[in-house]
């Protein structure tokens, strides 16, 4: 509040403080000084003319105004107003004629620059500010209190300083800290009747005993103003236009005559009322203000524990280095096992080149000594069977078998170029406005579909969207009603799940995110899958030795061994019915049908291992298979233009196969759970079609009895 209590002007404590027009205060020995003549009145002071009536009017008759003989050109306040003092007449200039104009003058506001000119009564038609005063002098007043009771210290302290005296005895007239007066001056016996008081300081500052406001006491001691025009009337009234306390005589006579007023004592109380809720306000900012500044101070000491940050830089950097040394390791171990994988087939051909070509320079040789035997007859026992020989010999020296299977070049290209253009634009996130958690994202259902499944959603943030983004969590219920899980967190605005129950009805939703939080969900899309599988053979997990065509619908295989080939579908649940017609059939092979595991094992026949369920068949009968053991074989085989059916129940949890529509056997395998794919093995003397999309059989014909 001191700055409050302080003259613009001279820097001090307001000494007799005057109401300039402008709203503001200076002192009144300041007033004088700043109060500077207008060139008409320099004039008339030239001319001789009124220059001691002039000074008498700005002294106000003032005790402390003996004369400004000794000015300066100019001085300057401690707020930086320059002060421009009055110049008085020259020494002996005559006075002015009687009927000379008075003398003009101005006073300038040091804080707002505002002029106010002066009339023909000088600084007394300024308003004294006695509320200002008053509250000087209690500001004053309490200041030497406050040193005072610092300077009031306990007469009977044995402590060294002694502690400040907290009551008074006016009895004993001494002077007693709160535990020496416990101790020595107990309010028993005698000592019950003595008065304690507090100290001589206390009873003198605000709020005690003494002269608290003007010096005459709280009450109605202080003397009234009077008013300025009319020195014997005290303020009554209060005009409202002019926004001044008046008397009742300015309301008779004066300017205020027709002027709206009201009565003083009911604008006191409605200016305060509105002094107080302004101050409320006031207030309120102030605690903000505080606030604020405590923020701002732990806002400092944040940046200024900078190293935390350069350390967190260091431990990225150095997360990003070892996480390209793993990468570094892991890409290495895939180059050896491509080397090694390349090795084994080689050495595999080259073992299996060797032994062909042992057999073949033996079986000529044979040949070439029978050729030279003279004997008709037993050339002829022998020599159908030679020649069988000789052409399955032959015949072993296949298209491609004398070819490489593999060749020397690594099929390994490192992309490099986008983590190197990913290094370079490393750099730090500079926010430039506060952000917020993101708002709700939009599904864009003309976007959404599904097929077979699987199911495609797509979303996009709303128009207008301010606050940065950062990724997306998709969420999917288990398509039977359950709760939500996560199955997709990332930057992408379109996502496909794969794998999903066919015939099942799934909800989704999404919600996005960024460095403040989590934003809340969007609306929940509903998703059917498709009531039957739609499926083809899967190119990317089959054998290296199957050949597709027709689309990925028909197989067949360029080896004499068995090998595998999976559907693109997989089924943890529901009825899936598909069939393999059996367009070509040569020398009798025994093709396996059934379901396997994604990571079943490809260069054997179906079944051999614990990761396929199937039934392989030749031209007369069929056996079930699972981990190479064989059961239930059963009469009747396949030929060219024969269809084999599978029937996955995974409701009942059992595997049935038919052959042109009449089940063949009993059902094949039970108890089976978890996920499956369509499955089959052939060698090259098979080509199968597949047809998905089928009903399930609706009647199932009587199975053929197997025979043990």
């Amino acid at each position: 509040m001191e700055e409050e209590l302080k003259c613009p002007v001279c820097g001090s404590l307001f000494r007799e403080p005057i109401i300039l027009p402008c709203s503001h205060n200076v002192c009144l020995p300041c007033a004088r000084t700043i109060a500077v003549q207008t060139p008409e009145s320099e004039q008339h002071l030239a001319a001789g003319g009124g220059g001691g009536d002039y000074a008498d009017k700005l002294s106000l008759h003032s005790e402390t105004d003996s004369g400004y003989g000794s000015y300066t050109p100019s001085l300057k306040s401690p707020n930086g107003v320059r002060v421009l003092p009055l110049v008085p007449a020259p020494p002996g200039a005559a006075a002015a004629p009687r009927g000379a104009g008075p003398a003009s003058s101005s006073l300038t506001c040091p804080q707002c620059h505002r002029s106010a000119s002066l009339d023909q009564r000088g600084l007394r038609g300024f308003q004294r500010n006695r509320l200002l005063e008053a509250i000087v002098q209690r500001y004053q007043q309490g200041h030497a209190a406050a040193a005072a009771a610092a300077a009031a210290k306990c007469q009977l302290c044995d402590r060294s300083p002694p502690e400040p005296a907290a009551v008074l005895c006016e009895q004993c007239e001494v002077l007693y800290c709160a535990a020496c007066q416990l101790r020595c001056h107990p309010a028993r016996g005698p000592l019950a009747k003595h008065r304690l008081a507090p100290p001589p300081a206390h009873r003198g500052a605000p709020g005690g005993g003494g002269d608290g406001g003007g010096g005459k006491g709280a009450g109605g001691g202080r003397k009234l103003p009077t008013c300025a025009e009319h020195d014997l009337e005290n303020y009554s009234m209060y005009c409202v236009s002019c926004r001044s306390p008046v008397c009742y005589q300015c309301l008779e006579e004066g300017k205020h005559s027709k002027h709206d007023v009201k009565a003083l004592g009911a604008m006191w109380k409605q200016h305060k009322a509105q002094l107080s809720q302004a101050l409320n306000g006031v207030s309120d900012k102030a605690k903000e203000a505080k606030e604020f500044l405590v923020q701002l101070k732990n806002l400092l000491q944040q940046i200024q524990n900078g190293l935390d940050y350069e350390a967190c830089l260091v431990a990225q950097c150095d997360a990003l280095v070892d996480a390209l040394t793993r990468q570094k390791a892991k890409l290495l171990t895939k180059v050896t096992k491509e080397r090694e994988h390349k090795l084994k087939i080689v050495w595999d051909q080259i073992n299996h080149c060797t032994l062909k070509l042992h057999q073949s320079t033996g079986l000529m040789e044979y040949c070439l000594e029978v050729i030279k035997e003279n004997d008709p007859s037993g050339f002829l026992q022998i020599s159908d069977a030679l020649i069988k020989r000789v052409q399955v010999s032959q015949e072993q020296w296949v298209k491609g078998a004398l070819e490489p299977k593999v060749s020397a070049e690594f099929d390994l290209t490192l992309d490099s170029e986008p983590l190197l253009q990913s290094i370079h634009q490393l750099d730090f996130i500079q926010m430039k406005f506060p952000v917020s958690v993101p708002p709700v994202p939009l599904l864009q259902l003309e976007k959404c579909c599904t097929r077979n499944n699987s199911v495609t959603l797509a979303w996009r943030m709303p128009p207008l969207s301010h606050n940065p983004v950062e990724g997306y969590i998709l969420e999917l219920d288990d398509g039977d009603g359950g709760q939500f899980r996560e199955v997709y967190v990332g930057k992408e605005t379109l996502c496909t799940i794969d794998g999903l129950h066919f015939n099942s009805t799934y909800n989704a939703r999404v919600k996005a995110l960024n460095s403040s939080g989590i934003g809340p969900y969007s609306k929940t899309v509903i998703l059917q899958t498709s009531d039957v599988a739609w499926f083809t053979f899967d190119p990317s997990s089959a054998h290296r030795d199957i050949v597709l065509s027709n689309d990925n619908q028909t197989a067949t295989c360029n080896s004499y061994d068995d090998r595998v080939v999976l559907g693109t579908a997989a089924f943890s649940k529901g009825v899936h019915y598909w069939e393999l017609h059996v367009d070509r059939y040569d020398n009798h092979p025994d093709p396996a049908f059934g379901i396997a595991r994604i990571n079943v094992v490809k260069d054997t026949m179906l079944g051999k291992d614990d990761k396929a369920w199937a039934m392989y068949v030749d031209n007369n009968r069929s056996w079930f298979m699972h981990c190479n053991s064989h059961t239930n074989r059963t009469e009747g085989g396949v030929s060219k233009g024969t269809t084999v059916g599978v029937l996955l129940d995974l409701n009942k949890h059992n595997l049935t196969f038919y052959i042109n529509g009449q089940q063949q056997g009993p059902p094949a395998f039970e108890n089976i759970e978890g996920v499956f794919m369509p499955a089959l093995s052939l060698n090259r003397n098979v080509q199968v079609t597949l047809h998905t999309g089928l009903e399930v059989p609706q009647s199932v014909k009587q199975p053929k009895l197997p025979n043990n």
